[in-house]
Parts: structure tokens; sequence; C-alpha cells
């Protein structure tokens, strides 16, 4: 049986990969109805990932990573034009 944690953490990794497959399909797309259907199904898929993903670090299921300090956002942001 699985556990609770396994479950959440598996829901989260197909949350993950549906919302890359719905960006996919979104910059393919030509239909703006379909389009616009493909982005809300997305965007509800994002609310409800991210407030899975508040749950699970509440029951310590998952530790985020380190913050990047300031110096290494400042970076990366140079680097991209931002």
């Amino acid at each position: 049986m699985m556990q609770e944690k396994d479950m959440v953490n598996d829901v989260l990794s197909m949350l993950n990969s549906s919302i890359t497959g719905y960006a996919n399909i979104i910059v393919q797309s030509s239909n703006p109805e379909f389009r616009q259907t493909i982005q809300q199904i997305r965007n509800s898929d994002e609310t409800f990932q991210y407030d899975l993903y508040k749950v699970a670090e509440q029951k310590g299921y998952y530790k985020p990573a380190i913050p990047a300090d300031q110096s290494d956002i400042l970076q990366v942001r140079s680097q991209v034009g931002g």
C-alpha cells in the first residue's frame, strides 16, 4: 500500500509533466479557442500543483532547495539580458 507521502509526490510529478505538456500544446496551437481551453486547464493545474506543494512542504514531504543568494540571481539576470 502506498503511503500518503508517496501518493502526494506521485501527483506532484504527474502535474509537473502535464503542465510541461500543456505548454508544448499551447505554443503549437493555431486555434484560439483550443489554445484558450488548454491555457485554462494549465492554469488550473498550476494552482492545484502549488496548493498541493504547500501541503507537502507543511507535512515535511518536500524540502525545497536552499534559496539562491542575491549575487547568483543578479548573475543569471545579466546573462539572460534581464
